[in-house]
């Protein structure tokens, strides 16, 4: 037999998969390992996992029957290149038997999830799916946002799609059916209505401002809109708000049609709104230019959840019913499929992965591609949905998305993000103090979007602290920056469904400017808002910042990482806008007329006395009786210009 070597390609093969293979690896030595495994290979079904001579996994796959699939690598001259540097590198065969086909494609999602073999199709996004909990076990049920194993004693409405989806639905529900948010141990705490109950989306059991009948009445509700009765909670808000308004109850009938809106709020956000499809998950394929996109609509009781785009690492030339088919078995190894998968290409497999979903859930699921009717024109919005994240992607500059991509694991955010805000402040000694808000994306500084703030409560400062030991306050200036821009946010946009919202706030600081931010978000309602600050080093060195992040120990960036390069421009481009907020206000005060400081002057009575006396230093010179005759200064204004002059202020 012939010792072949390998050449590296310069198209077929990715420099990831060239470096598999060491220099002398040969094709006929990755043929004799698939003979001696073949000798004594099953002929049954099950699970082969080819591995190199370091013992790291090249490739899981399952078959019907193990030695005819293995024995299909013998001939190599009929695989492609990528798949013949695999079997160069390959140094031994590992198999795993099952009952039958099903199993082994259960087992074959679960090793490559764990396993993660290079030449694998990969779900590399697979972070788990919130859910919204109506917490029970406590005379005061809750809302929430929840992740992870279902162990609590509540009821759980979902999968959504991403954390903003749950916002969403939360925010207008608690329009809806003023249910409480905050955990056991602030509710207990409270001695007074929180700002929640002041923004009308608590009912303030806290404190007593409701019965406990009531409360329920309202848990009730709220359980079956989620459940999907949705129409008949409109038709009893409907019939209440009527009733209420024939006994000339307009107070009550007019929160009877707020709550009324609020649920029409969620439908109309959430879109396409089917209740004869219930529980589904839509999943669609779009793959142009060596990439492929899967969008994944979530349906619940006929209500649209939200929809995810994932990007699964593949081969260029894999077909795309192969990574529709891994992104199924991967997809669905670790969470529960609802009773129907609808999907937009054809499977070979369809019969056999709705068993294993079967065999997985403990009920039926069935995997259907529709060809007509609503479910098809669902199927048809997916993949519209695919084809137009896969072009944005392509889109955007390779560099930023690696940056973005890597600033979202150093965060743990669940993708790279959007819209990324970050704030600083700038005065001197407190005075023309203005904070300022910058805005940065995928395509880089986003300029039409920033925003100044002028600090407006020089003694915005700790409570009970003297206006002097307020002035310069970055803590103050902080909260009222963020309490202001967040609160418009909260009015414009309460279910943080539009573009405006970030997906992650960075500040100008450390950890106590964190603590703060943190502390606004709290008082405000704001759940899941990614949040950090970066703090230059000591002696305030570039290249020794610190990241400050909720929970978790300060992160040192490496002087070198890029990472750390595009942090600082992002604080640098910050305290660059509010450093030229700051100087035009001081200058813009400079120029200001003394005239300006008087109370009771206002613009024409300013004008008046220019008009009259030439300058501000001219009015400053006249006596009391020629500043009463001019025209709209009264005795009692003259005497005020008068005494302000004369008193050296």
């Amino acid at each position: 037999m012939v010792d072949v070597q390998i050449e590296r390609p310069t198209t077929s093969v990715t420099d990831d998969a060239a470096a598999l293979v060491e220099p002398g690896v040969s094709l006929d030595r990755g043929v004799a390992a698939l003979r001696t495994a073949l000798a004594t290979m099953p002929a049954g079904p099950g699970v082969y996992c080819m591995r190199d001579a370091r013992e790291k996994p090249l490739y899981v796959g399952k078959a019907k029957s193990l030695r005819k699939r293995v024995a299909s690598y013998v001939n190599v001259r009929t695989l492609p290149v990528r798949l013949q540097r695999m079997i160069a590198a390959t140094a031994a065969v590992e198999v795993t038997t099952t009952e039958g086909e099903v199993e082994a494609l259960l087992l074959e999602s679960n090793m490559i999830k764990r396993l993660k073999p290079h030449y694998n199709i990969l779900l590399r996004d697979d972070k788990s799916f919130p859910f919204i909990l109506l917490r029970r076990g406590h005379q005061w049920p809750q809302i929430a946002k929840y992740r992870g194993a279902k162990s609590g004693d509540g009821d759980y409405f979902g999968p959504f799609a991403s954390a903003g989806a749950v916002n969403l639905t939360i925010n207008a529900l608690q329009r809806a059916f003023p249910l409480r948010s905050c955990s056991d141990s602030v509710l207990e705490s409270r001695t007074r209505p929180c700002l929640q109950y002041q923004i009308k989306r608590c009912t303030a059991p806290c404190v007593g401002r409701i019965s406990k009948a009531d409360y329920d009445g309202l848990v009730e509700e709220a359980r079956s809109f989620l459940a999907g009765r949705s129409q008949q909670v409109q038709r009893r808000l409907t019939e209440r708000m009527t009733a209420a308004s024939d006994a000339l109850e307009f107070e009550t009938a007019a929160a009877y049609r707020d709550r009324i809106k609020a649920l029409a709020h969620i439908q109309m956000r959430q879109g396409i709104n089917i209740p004869a499809i219930g529980d589904a998950d839509v999943v669609a394929i779009h793959d142009a230019a060596g990439q492929a996109c899967v969008q994944v609509f979530f349906f619940r009781s006929g209500q649209n959840y939200g929809n995810r785009a994932f990007f699964p690492r593949h081969a260029a030339d894999e077909p795309a019913e192969a990574i529709l088919r891994a992104f199924i078995g991967q997809f669905y190894s670790a969470r529960e499929a609802p009773p129907l998968v609808l999907v937009n290409r054809a499977l070979s497999e369809a019969p056999l992965i709705a068993e294993a979903l079967t065999l997985r859930a403990g009920r039926r699921v069935r995997v259907r591609r529709p060809l007509r009717g609503d479910k098809r024109k669902l199927v048809e919005d997916a993949e519209r949905n695919a084809r137009e994240a896969l072009a944005r992607r392509l889109g955007e500059s390779t560099a930023q998305r690696r940056l973005l991509e890597s600033l979202a694991e150093k965060f743990g955010l669940e993708s790279a993000p959007g819209r990324i805000e970050v704030y600083d402040n700038s005065h001197i000694s407190g005075t023309d103090a203005v904070g300022s808000m910058i805005v940065a994306g995928p395509e880089g500084f986003i300029k039409n979007a920033y925003r100044k703030f002028t600090i407006r409560s020089v003694a915005a400062g700790r409570a009970g602290a003297p206006d002097e030991a307020a002035r310069g306050d970055d803590y103050a200036m902080m909260r009222e920056v963020l309490g202001r821009r967040f609160s418009r946010l909260i009015k414009e946009d309460p279910a943080r469904a539009g573009e405006g919202w970030p997906d992650l706030v960075l500040i100008d600081g450390g950890a106590g400017q964190l603590g703060e931010a943190q502390r606004v978000f709290a008082d405000l309602g704001i759940a899941d808002l990614a949040v950090a600050a970066i703090a230059k080093g000591p002696e305030r060195n570039a290249g020794r910042e610190r990241i400050f992040l909720p929970d978790r120990p300060p992160v040192a960036l490496g002087a070198r990482e890029p990472l750390l390069y595009f942090l600082q421009r992002l604080r640098d481009e910050a305290h660059r806008f509010a450093i030229g907020t700051h100087r035009a206000r001081r200058s813009k005060a400079r120029a200001r007329s003394a005239l300006d400081e008087i109370p009771g002057v206002g613009p024409r009575r300013k004008k008046a006395l220019l008009h009259r006396f030439g300058s501000a230093r001219g009015v400053s010179q006249a006596g009391l009786a020629d500043l009463e005759t001019v025209d709209g200064i009264s005795s009692a204004v003259a005497r005020a210009i008068h005494d302000h002059f004369r008193d050296g202020r």
